[in-house]
């Protein structure tokens, strides 16, 4: 059975991969075996990021790029490629929220989380899918949320850029298979650095504490098992889907 989740091998692409929950996917895929390239726009915390997963015996690559720059998204997956000989793995993580009313939110606001939390996921998906169809094998996971399947006020551009990413996903993996699945990861309420005034705030943590069936917030390991499930070969027959890890809080709230 673990052979079904192994890694060995395989070339994987993680962005936002810096910190958070970026940082923690990179090592649970190089954990499993992979080579790990790990994007963000910052190479100093990149390094970091590299050097780390390497002292704990793992094999990992920086590179820096901004991934809603069209041009420099291109060039870098094409130099990745050109190193390492292929890319297995995409995960579209990368993404930024800014919590705001809808009505106070500027259009270059709006743009810019759409852009990075939606937009990105596409060119990516579209340069590393090319090399996927050509090599007749991969594996692309788009991080959405469960703000993808509802609904929250003060964050709009980030509830529409995770619904359209789920609808992304669908398409991509009815264009892209049968070699190559396509699935979303959408976690729950993860503590993260992303969600601090929501952790400090009593009511909201008391509120899902109580409307999830886990009783608690999540952390980025119960992630871990859903990542490699969909990055791995053991979900060879998963595609279009949105896997849903939130400790019970949508089906409660739904």
């Amino acid at each position: 059975m673990p052979d079904l989740f192994s890694m060995n091998g395989r070339v994987a692409v993680v962005t936002g991969a810096s910190r958070g929950l970026g940082l923690d996917f990179a090592k649970t895929l190089a954990g499993a075996g992979a080579t790990v390239v790990c994007v963000a726009r910052t190479q100093a915390t990149l390094r970091a990021a590299v050097d780390g997963i390497v002292a704990d015996g793992g094999t990992a690559d920086a590179v820096a790029f901004d991934v809603t720059d069209e041009a420099a998204l291109t060039t870098a997956v094409a130099d990745i490629i050109a190193r390492h000989g292929r890319i297995d793995v995409l995960v579209n993580n990368a993404g930024i929220l800014y919590r705001t009313p809808v009505v106070e939110t500027t259009t270059e606001d709006w743009r810019r989380v759409v852009d990075t939390d939606l937009t990105a996921a596409f060119m990516l998906s579209r340069a590393v899918g090319r090399h996927m169809l050509a090599q007749r094998y991969g594996r692309i996971v788009n991080i959405a949320s469960v703000m993808g399947v509802l609904g929250r006020a003060t964050v709009g551009g980030y509830v529409a850029a995770k619904h359209g990413l789920i609808g992304l996903t669908k398409t991509l993996a009815a264009e892209l298979g049968p070699a190559i699945t396509v699935n979303c990861l959408s976690p729950g309420y993860i503590r993260t650095e992303l969600n601090v005034a929501l952790q400090e705030n009593r009511e909201f943590s008391t509120m899902l504490e109580t409307r999830t069936a886990a009783q608690r917030w999540g952390t980025s390991a119960d992630l871990r098992g859903a990542l490699l499930l969909l990055a791995s070969d053991a979900g060879a027959y998963i595609t279009g889907h949105s896997l849903v890890v939130d400790g019970g809080l949508t089906s409660i709230l739904a």
